[in-house]
């Protein structure tokens, strides 16, 4: 049916893996661009790192503070740190093995860009999405609410769209 997930993403493939919150199109960092065609994403909006752990996001990522990243994750957050953003989610099984695998992800919800709903099962998934992936991980029917993102580069965290994870305190 598919490649081997980590397999196909050494081979710059995309992938689409099960997280805490939606279904994500993934890729290795240095071929992150698949995702963008994939999606018709507008470059100027990044897509983020995802981990399985923090030690291999603070790895992947020099000058995080991980003290600053244990508030919110592992869990249903993307945090922003200037032009990066950042995901440790809790990831099912099978995923966070492949995540493990590979050491960090780059990743971006596995729909067409434009607002279209978010992937909660694998049949949500466009088509021309699951037809152009080396592999597909089904997980079953997840929430279907993305992850919450807050912009930690200024003084005061800011959320820039409420998700999954409730407002810090």
């Amino acid at each position: 049916m598919t490649e081997d997930p980590v397999a196909a993403l050494r081979a710059g493939r995309a992938v689409i893996l099960p997280t805490d919150t939606v279904y994500g199109l993934c890729a290795l960092p240095e071929h992150e661009d698949v995702l963008y065609e994939l999606k018709g994403r507008d470059r100027s909006k990044p897509v983020a790192l995802l981990a399985a752990d923090l030690d291999a996001l603070v790895a992947a990522v020099p000058g995080l503070d991980p003290s600053v990243l244990e508030k919110y994750l592992p869990g249903p957050y993307t945090l922003v740190f200037g032009d990066v953003g950042v995901r440790v989610p809790n990831l099912p099984p099978g995923a966070d093995a492949i995540v493990r695998a590979v050491g960090v992800v780059a990743a971006t919800s596995a729909n067409l860009s434009g607002g279209r709903p978010d992937p909660r099962r694998v049949e949500d998934i466009p088509e021309e999405i699951r037809a152009a992936c080396g592999a597909i991980v089904d997980a079953g029917e997840l929430p279907g609410v993305p992850s919450t993102v807050i912009d930690l580069t200024g003084r005061e965290p800011r959320v820039l769209r409420q998700g999954a994870g409730p407002l810090p305190e």
